[in-house]
């Protein structure tokens, strides 16, 4: 059953397929899978209407059928929405002063970043002081799958969302350690939910690597994500996990910061704790 308090006032003129579409949708709001049945009893509608409405959000990419259980998911097109409406509430500027902090305590370059698709966007960075060190990449969109900011937030989506995202089994080489295999990110991106945080070893650029933790919401929903990059002689094992632990106790605190931030329609977790950026 909707949220009705959530609805603005019935139209003059309401127009019924859409109604039923736009309903549709907020079913994704409150469950997900969804079988065509439940779609059906909670529409009143025939199993060919259902049949015929959940085909068109297919074809928009609002809506995505596992072809091996059939059951229905969000489609990038309504993660990608949920994203932008986290933009415009600008959460960069509640990220700021945890980014300083962070910059602060590990000297190192860091980037705040939200998911566009299959790529990221760097909306804010502090960059390091040291004369050796990973520039501020404000502004740029890279392939999300060769940054630890990137694979941190695509491991919050259901692989059948990924394989939507990335059609083919091969993937653009950014250098020689990029990822270039679908299959092979998909396993990365378990592994990411398990440890709680990715991380990148000049996949995205040589010489850096990166490691990345996403930031939520007091729901769970994904907001963008925050990483620590570094020039790849810096960034042992032993700093991985320490910038690690930094950035999920900053992550922590803007999650409490940021407790109104992508309320409706946000992505929300699939599993798993945080994950790293690797490429900064």
């Amino acid at each position: 059953m909707q949220n009705d308090a959530a609805m603005g006032p019935v139209p003059q003129y309401p127009i019924e397929s859409v109604g039923n579409a736009l309903r549709l949708l907020l079913m994704f709001r409150d469950r997900s899978p969804l079988r065509l049945a439940e779609v059906r009893e909670e529409l009143g509608v025939a199993h060919s209407t259902a049949h015929r409405l959940m085909a068109m959000l297919v074809h928009y990419g609002f809506v995505i059928q596992d072809p091996n259980t059939r059951l229905y998911v969000a489609g990038p097109a309504l993660v990608e929405i949920g994203l932008m409406s986290v933009q415009r509430m600008d959460i960069r500027t509640v990220a700021r002063p945890i980014l300083e902090e962070v910059a602060a305590e590990v000297g190192e370059t860091v980037h705040l970043g939200i998911l566009e698709g299959g790529n990221v966007r760097f909306i804010d960075a502090i960059e390091s002081e040291l004369a050796l060190r990973v520039s501020g990449r404000i502004g740029q969109l890279m392939p999300a799958y060769g940054t630890s900011i990137g694979k941190v937030m695509l491991a919050e989506l259901p692989t059948s969302v990924i394989r939507t995202i990335y059609r083919n089994e091969s993937l653009q080489p950014l250098t020689t350690n990029t990822i270039t295999r679908r299959s092979v990110l998909e396993t990365e991106l378990q592994a990411v939910r398990e440890r709680g945080y990715a991380h990148n070893d000049g996949e995205s650029e040589d010489g850096v690597a990166s490691v990345g933790v996403a930031i939520r919401n007091a729901s769970g929903g994904l907001v963008g994500a925050l990483s620590i990059a570094a020039p790849t002689i810096r960034m042992s094992q032993i700093q991985v996990e320490r910038f690690a632990g930094v950035l999920l106790r900053a992550s922590e605190q803007l999650s409490g910061s940021v407790a109104a931030l992508g309320a409706p329609g946000s992505v929300q977790r699939q599993g798993g704790r945080a994950t790293a950026d690797a490429a900064g």
